[in-house]
């Protein structure tokens, strides 16, 4: 950062820059900005005020242009000392209701993808989100159901996660009774329980528990030798990352030249760079990320912004990737809002 404090006057003239590049895509060059924000200066002297924030690393000339373009410092500063809330419009907040209440079963992928989706359309960025690890959901119930000689299947409600359904294989045929009493015991020992607890306790919290029905021991006996392996809902790979629609954010004038589009393009099949550079965002709600403040030379024409959604032991990320040019004021909102609205449903 540079060592002396910008001026009111570079604060408003480079305030009325960015404002200019984000709405135009165009280099703002000093007449424009003189006319359309009336700061009550001539264009000479934005001009010059103009040469003095590109002196300071504000703003550069990206070709022969007379015009400048802010960097990402500029928009640093901007996000953290310039910026106005811009509020969130009530048919802004329908759309993204109405989409999150389209999602059908409580499963918080359907709820994540559709809010990605949504919050991509709003903003004309990319989409993104991470799921909860469920190994922080909390147990609701869990129900077994006979589905042949040898197999049951393991129903598992999660708070806020939806259901999963996983395959046991089981030493022959359960009877109706010992399969009730099995369920009553893991329910009574295990219901209120993080997943992540259950795996590493199951064993201790159904010592002494085997009911009288004949098998109850060797069923019990199946759930605490695969604790692991039950007690889990793996996402396949890449699927805990959700995108929206990349062809919004490829119609975008940062897009237009072939270089720009496949960073673009390699962006959306690497799932692995996205969940890397999501990883570690739920701590402490909204944050930013500009350009090349990622580190990581494949985001450094992007900025991502995020915002923390939490519902008991779930939490995650939603928010939006697209070029440092976007609309910070308004995109922080509505990923705020996203968010807001993802913890209400998930509750």
């Amino acid at each position: 950062m540079p060592e002396e404090p910008l001026t009111e006057r570079e604060h408003a003239i480079l305030e009325a820059v960015i404002r200019t590049y984000v709405e135009t895509a165009e280099p703002a060059g000093s007449r424009t900005v003189a006319r359309r924000f009336r700061l009550g200066i001539s264009p000479a002297t934005v001009r010059n005020t103009m040469s003095d924030l590109e002196e300071k690393g504000y703003l550069y000339h990206p070709h022969t242009s007379a015009g400048r373009v802010p960097t990402d410092l500029a928009y640093r500063l901007y996000v953290d000392s310039l910026m106005r809330p811009a509020p969130v419009s009530e048919r802004e907040r329908t759309a993204i209701r109405r989409e999150l209440e389209l999602r059908g079963e409580a499963a918080v992928e359907h709820l994540l993808r559709r809010a990605a989706q949504v919050l991509g359309l709003l903003t004309q960025e990319l989409g993104v989100a991470i799921a909860p690890r469920l190994d922080q959901a909390t147990l609701e119930r869990l129900d077994l159901v006979t589905l042949g000689e040898a197999k049951v299947l393991l129903v598992l409600t999660l708070r806020g996660a939806g259901v999963r359904t996983i395959y046991v294989d089981v030493p022959g045929a359960i009877p109706p009774q010992t399969l009730a009493a099995v369920a009553r015991i893991l329910n009574e020992r295990l219901a209120g329980l993080p997943l992540r607890e259950i795996r590493a306790t199951l064993a201790e919290r159904l010592r002494d528990s085997a009911p009288s029905e004949p098998g109850a021991a060797e069923l019990l006996n199946v759930f605490m030798q695969g604790a692991e392996e039950l007690f889990v809902g793996p996402a396949a790979p890449g699927q805990d990352v959700h995108l929206g629609r990349a062809s919004v954010l490829a119609e975008q004038p940062e897009f237009a030249s072939g270089q720009r589009l496949r960073g673009l393009i390699e962006l959306t099949e690497r799932p692995d760079l996205l969940k890397s550079a999501l990883a570690g965002r739920g701590e402490g709600g909204l944050k930013v990320t500009i350009g090349v403040e990622h580190g990581d030379p494949a985001l450094s024409d992007f900025t991502l912004v995020t915002s923390e959604y939490r519902s008991g032991g779930l939490k995650g990320v939603i928010g939006v990737i697209g070029p440092t040019r976007m609309p910070y004021d308004r995109v922080i909102a509505l990923v705020e809002s996203t968010s807001n609205l993802i913890s209400e449903f998930l509750a």
